[in-house]
């Protein structure tokens, strides 16, 4: 079970009980507004994903489980054959709801296995059983990123200022944060962190979820624009950038919100350490490069304006991709549950999977 007790504010998903329905804050309406929305099945989970009320590969991956989890609640009077077949239905439709975070695709396949597993048993047994599966999801990743930020704190010094981009989060994931889970970590050790936040355009991730975020933690945060960091680099003004991951390919190339190649490549020329943190449910093995990486391409209303505010003409012609990969050749270290990845290549990664490591 989730942990009930913890503050909504770090805990974007959580069960509720007495409803048997999935709560999310919609992140849509942050910071104006802070609003649960509850879920039932599996098209209201994968509506909710493709709609942005939840993001961030970590979170997407444990909403999927439970919109699996949920769906074998709503069908578990029926047959046999029915209940089969509408789960079929529900693992399609969860996996088309967005297409570049590979967690949501990795918490698919456990439940696919944990639904395998259980098949001799009757529907409502199955759907429990499911449930179980979905809450175990949730918890293993908040312990994977509670680790992860133990191993990325002791890469920062005792006093720095970290740029980050987009949010990598609580609000991205089960409710610690993969970043901003190194930078709590750090924080939570004695050090003096400071953050610099990229607002994040065209959805303004920083500027809605990641301020927000710091300022429940009353830990310093700075906004600036995305066309600023370049700026504040040469100024002297970061010491250190961490970003998360949507997906990371085997040879350490890695996809993430789009803006985070252009600051790689500023950092680089600048000297600042590249951080990259990840629960290793976002590496992608069978990518042997970042090139394979499916990048999804949102609506250009998100480009044209935010909410009911436009500022360019509705008939101009937009690119809007979410994405942008980062070739490993720019990442100082990649940050896990299980270490921390020097200078990351195909070889450092698959060790991280390695028992014997």
């Amino acid at each position: 079970m989730t942990d009930v007790s913890a503050p909504l504010s770090v805990q974007p998903l959580r069960w509720n009980d007495a409803s048997g329905k999935i709560e999310m804050i919609d992140q849509r309406a942050l910071p104006a507004r802070f609003e649960l929305l509850a879920f039932d099945s599996a098209a209201a989970v994968a509506g909710a994903i493709r709609s942005m009320v939840v993001r961030g590969a970590p979170a997407i991956g444990c909403a999927a489980a439970y919109g699996i989890a949920l769906e074998a609640r709503r069908l578990q009077q029926l047959d046999r054959a029915g209940f089969v077949s509408g789960m079929s239905a529900a693992f399609e439709l969860l996996a088309q709801s967005r297409p570049t975070a590979v967690n949501l695709f990795w918490a698919l396949q456990r439940m696919q296995q944990a639904l395998a597993a259980a098949q001799p048993q009757a529907p409502a047994v199955i759907a429990g059983l499911l449930l179980q599966q979905a809450h175990e999801m949730l918890a293993a990743d908040v312990r994977a990123n509670r680790a992860l930020g133990a191993f990325g704190a002791a890469l920062l010094p005792h006093t720095a200022q970290v740029l980050t981009h987009c949010n990598a989060g609580a609000l991205a994931t089960a409710g610690y944060g993969t970043a901003l889970g190194v930078i709590r970590s750090a924080v939570a050790d004695g050090k003096r962190i400071s953050v610099l936040a990229d607002e994040t355009r065209p959805f303004l991730q920083g500027a809605r979820l990641t301020v927000w975020e710091l300022q429940q933690d009353h830990i310093p945060v700075t906004l600036i624009t995305d066309n600023m960091a370049g700026h504040m680099m040469q100024q002297g003004s970061v010491d250190a950038v961490i970003v998360g991951a949507d997906r990371v390919a085997a040879n350490g190339d890695f996809a993430n919100k789009i803006g985070t190649y252009m600051v790689a490549v500023l950092a680089h020329r600048h000297g600042i350490p590249f951080y990259v943190a990840a629960p290793l449910s976002t590496i992608d093995r069978q990518l042997a490069t970042g090139a394979s990486i499916p990048i999804e391409e949102r609506e250009a209303s998100e480009v044209r304006g935010f909410g009911e505010l436009r500022w360019a003409p509705a008939d101009v012609a937009v690119r809007n991709p979410a994405f942008d990969v980062t070739p490993a050749e720019l990442v100082t270290a990649l940050i896990t549950e299980n270490g921390v990845v020097r200078s990351p290549d195909a070889a450092g990664i698959a060790a991280l999977f390695d028992p014997r490591t």
